[in-house]
């Protein structure tokens, strides 16, 4: 099996259909992963034969959805969780002055009460560490043709990188292909070509973590001295010469100096704080606290429309390719009209695509009212459905694709079949096992 192929497969389609990053909403107890096995058992025992027409669009199409569909969840959830009771009562935390930080409340909603307004000044933000090589004649080239390498050292791994000089280089198509290299393996560090308009061009590599920790004085470093091809690139380009060190955030919370390794830090499990700016004069500060409900309730029922359309758009992607989708839509259809007469209300239009537009004075307006609970009771009773399906969806995609039946089960002597409503799992890498 060739393992490369299967991490390019792999990565190609979590970067391309998939969100990015995780959530702790994607963490499970053993009760929830016993659950869902029990689920996929009991759907592969009713699922009837049938064969796939496992196309590109089909395995995009099931993927994706799969994917939409989490992410769809992992939206309302982290609105103030999946029971019921809590849908939509995250408190949002505010700054005064975005362009000095913004901040994001993560405490439990029912003690945000007695969370404290905080007082931020910044001195300075986190800084990446920068190596900028040798600026050389872009059309020259002085390194003679061989077979070279060069070593990066990063969180304590070594990274070894080699390359060709063949005749007819040039210093800046060398200069690119390094950049490409680096850039593209991953490995925490970005490389671009810069040029200074005179004809000269370098290479410079920037680290993504930013700060200095445990003792550290550097983030990476470039050295060809023990390689295992040709050395002398790393002298002649000069990347391995520091041009930026990096460097800690600094600031002033509450009248207390700190400092940290990231521009992204969590106070006391209540606040996420992330650095923007610096502040434009001593003791500017901006204030982060915590808004008021109805402000809380707008910004969330503002992020469950726009996880809802979001969702609905990337299935509306793949209609003309997958006519079975069409029952997805109408599902979600189904739904959202449920609540339609009770959303008009609230400021929450549909139009004809499905998607949902918000009227925000009217929204506001609802939010201040007397009876602002009740009329919000039809939004919590929407995500609620939203979660149902999206679960629906994410166990079982392939309901949605369209297919040949071959065979229905026996009604009476159904049996555990193999992986049928999971098919999806296998198309990714069936071209390369």
């Amino acid at each position: 099996m060739n393992t490369t192929a299967l991490n390019n497969v792999y990565n190609h389609y979590l970067t391309s259909y998939a969100p990015k990053g995780t959530t702790p909403f994607d963490t499970h107890r053993k009760s929830e992963l016993r659950s869902i096995y029990n689920s996929i058992v009991k759907l592969n025992k009713e699922s009837p034969l049938y064969l796939l027409n496992a196309t590109k669009d089909t395995q995009e199409f099931a993927v994706g959805i799969k994917e939409g569909a989490r992410e769809l969840r992992n939206t309302i959830a982290s609105l103030g969780g999946i029971d019921e009771e809590q849908l939509l009562n995250k408190k949002v935390a505010f700054s005064s002055n975005p362009n000095i930080a913004e901040a994001n409340y993560i405490g439990d909603s029912t003690e945000a009460e007695d969370v404290p307004t905080l007082e931020l000044e910044v001195k300075s933000l986190a800084e990446p560490q920068v190596n900028t090589g040798y600026f050389l004649n872009s059309n020259d080239m002085q390194l003679k043709n061989d077979t070279y390498s060069f070593d990066v050292g990063i969180n304590d791994l070594n990274y070894e990188f080699q390359f060709n000089v063949n005749a007819g280089d040039t210093n800046k198509d060398l200069q690119e292909r390094l950049s490409r290299l680096i850039s593209n393996a991953n490995i925490g560090i970005e490389a671009a070509v810069i040029e200074d308009g005179e004809g000269h061009s370098a290479l410079r590599m920037q680290s993504s973590a930013t700060g200095l920790q445990n003792g550290n004085n550097i983030l990476f470093s470039v050295s060809d001295d023990k390689t295992s091809k040709a050395s002398g690139a790393v002298r002649y380009l000069g990347i391995a010469d520091i041009s930026r060190t990096a460097q800690n955030s600094s600031f002033v919370l509450n009248g207390q100096e700190g400092e940290t390794a990231s521009n992204n830090f969590t106070i006391e499990k209540t606040y996420e704080i992330k650095l923007n700016g610096i502040s434009s004069t001593e003791g500017e500060t901006t204030s982060i606290g915590i808004k008021p409900d109805t402000e809380s309730l707008k910004e969330n029922i503002g992020h469950l429309v726009g996880g809802y359309n979001d969702f609905l758009r990337a299935a509306n992607e793949h209609l003309t390719a997958q006519s079975k989708n069409s029952t997805l839509l109408s599902e979600m259809n189904s739904i959202s009209s449920y609540y339609k007469s009770n959303f008009e209300s609230l400021g929450l239009q549909f139009h004809d695509d499905g998607q949902i537009t918000i009227d925000s004075t009217q929204l506001e307006h609802a939010a201040n009212s007397e009876d602002a609970k009740e009329m919000f009771a039809s939004v919590k009773g929407f995500a609620n459905s939203l979660i149902r399906k999206s679960n629906s969806v994410a166990l079982n995609p392939m309901h949605y694709v369209s297919k040949t039946v071959v065979a229905y089960k026996n009604p009476g002597k159904t049996y555990s079949s193999p992986y049928v409503a999971s098919a999806y799992s296998g198309m990714m890498f069936n071209s390369y096992c």
